[in-house]
């Protein structure tokens, strides 16, 4: 390879440092980056402080937001006795343009997983049951990646909340295992919801 002026291998290298950005690819829009006009780059780089001044956990249910509490905890429009279970932030995203629930989201923040120590306390699990033990819930919607993590997940969560008397149902088996939300097309999701089922 031949070499690079210092700022542009650096912009390079923290490029490829993206997830699912690649060295060639990184490469390609360094490149691209080069030939846009100061203002351009300018508000590429202006969106990307503004996006981590601002963003941050709504206090109510970990999604990203601006405001706290976020749009759909402050929406009243929102069904609240439900409450829909994710992962992270982009997986409410995937639901919300499958377009067909209107619950309110629970954003755990990650998965228990040991092996990369990753556990309970990690996660907002606490929240959760909090939420669901200061009443008004009858049913949470499980709506973890269908992995072994994301299925040992539920079942902390689910002996938590065994005793709540609230209904606890999981995505129906239309996605394929192994897979992420994100990745899922709104068909997939909206019929995933449709077809949950109670667990246990």
């Amino acid at each position: 390879m031949p070499p690079l002026v210092e700022s542009l291998a650096r912009l390079i290298a923290e490029l490829s440092s993206l997830p699912g950005i690649g060295e060639r690819s990184a490469e390609r829009i360094a490149f691209h980056l080069l030939r846009v006009t100061p203002d351009e780059a300018r508000r590429l780089s202006e969106a990307i402080l503004d996006v981590k001044a601002r963003i941050r956990s709504c206090g109510t249910c970990s999604n990203l937001t601006e405001a706290d509490p976020c749009r759909i905890c402050a929406d009243g429009s929102r069904d609240r006795s439900t409450i829909c279970v994710v992962e992270q932030p982009n997986d409410l995203w995937a639901i919300e343009k499958a377009g067909s629930y209107r619950g309110l989201y629970h954003v755990l923040l990650g998965r228990i997983a040991p092996l990369e120590d990753i556990h309970p306390e990690d996660l907002t699990i606490a929240r959760l049951v909090e939420r669901v033990r200061a009443g008004g819930v009858t049913e949470v919607i499980f709506a973890t990646n269908p992995t072994l993590e994301g299925d040992g997940t539920v079942l902390h969560i689910q002996r938590l909340l065994a005793a709540s008397g609230v209904r606890l149902t999981r995505l129906a088996r239309g996605i394929p295992a192994g897979s992420t939300l994100q990745y899922a097309s709104p068909p997939s999701l909206a019929d995933a919801l449709d077809g949950r089922r109670p667990l246990g």
